[in-house]
């Protein structure tokens, strides 16, 4: 679901299916009922994200109501939950919300508040469940991480205009990076040892346990990052990585822990 066509359409895959929706932006009305969601920032504060424009079109629909009408049609009989009466009125939605997640009791009361609530966080009200009721530290060995000759450690990152796999334009001035997003940020000395230069067209090899991966015409740019280390923007990058490839515990893709050379394109 996407407001407005993006780049990330371009890149999921061979096939992208792309379902207009409703910005936050927008007013939003079901059953005759203007309705409102809630947004969570980083401080854990929860608020009410109302929309105050005419949508763009008569015929958007909101997220949740399309996350609804593919619940009803892939789950069918399946499913327990009433997704229209969840469609119909957000307030449902946050009714069962509050019933099962902690610090979201009294939900739809305490979303209407002005400034909205916070979350439970024991750290920020200095409590710890520990023994002392104080916090515990740990130090955890790291293990050293090997190259073979010529290869670079490559993390992927974000540009300025990004948001999460979200591309809204080609202008990273976090960087001084313009017009473009097939790049490869490399330390001075890596480019020179390779006997390329800023600029030139290189082509990336990863190596994983399950084989190796190429992404290829990518512009080099010599960049302040530690030697042997090199970084491009994601999802460009992707494709380099391996789906098996994931962190023990969180099970999450190891995007910033690739092992790669490159080559003149």
């Amino acid at each position: 679901m996407i407001t407005k066509l993006n780049r990330t359409a371009l890149v999921t895959g061979k096939t992208s299916i792309i379902l207009p929706c409703l910005g936050r932006s927008e007013k939003d009305f079901q059953a005759g009922i203007e309705q409102f969601v809630s947004t969570e920032s980083t401080l854990l504060n929860v608020q009410m994200s109302k929309g105050i424009f005419e949508p763009a079109s008569i015929d958007l629909r909101s997220e949740t109501w399309i996350a609804g009408k593919l619940a009803q049609a892939t789950l069918g009989e399946k499913s327990t939950v009433n997704w229209e009466e969840m469609i119909s009125d957000y307030d449902n939605i946050r009714d069962s919300i509050s019933r099962v997640v902690p610090g979201f009791e009294n939900y739809n009361e305490r979303i209407r508040i002005d400034g909205g609530f916070y979350l439970p966080n024991k750290p920020r009200n200095r409590e710890f469940p520990t023994d002392s009721g104080k916090a515990k530290f740990t130090a955890s060995k790291l293990s050293k991480i090997e190259l073979e000759t010529g290869q670079l450690m490559l993390t992927t990152i974000r540009s300025h205009d990004q948001f999460n796999t979200t591309i809204y334009g080609t202008s990273d001035r976090y960087r001084g990076i313009h017009g473009e997003r097939r790049v490869l940020l490399m330390n001075e000395a890596d480019i020179k040892e390779r006997g390329l230069k800023s600029g030139d067209s290189v082509d990336i090899t990863s190596y994983s346990e399950d084989g190796i991966r190429h992404a290829r015409n990518f512009r080099v740019v010599k960049y302040p990052i530690p030697k042997d280390c090199a970084a491009g923007y994601f999802p460009e990058m992707n494709i380099l990585i391996s789906h098996k490839s994931v962190a023990e515990k969180s099970n999450t893709p190891t995007s910033k822990l690739i092992k790669v050379a490159v080559k003149l394109s």
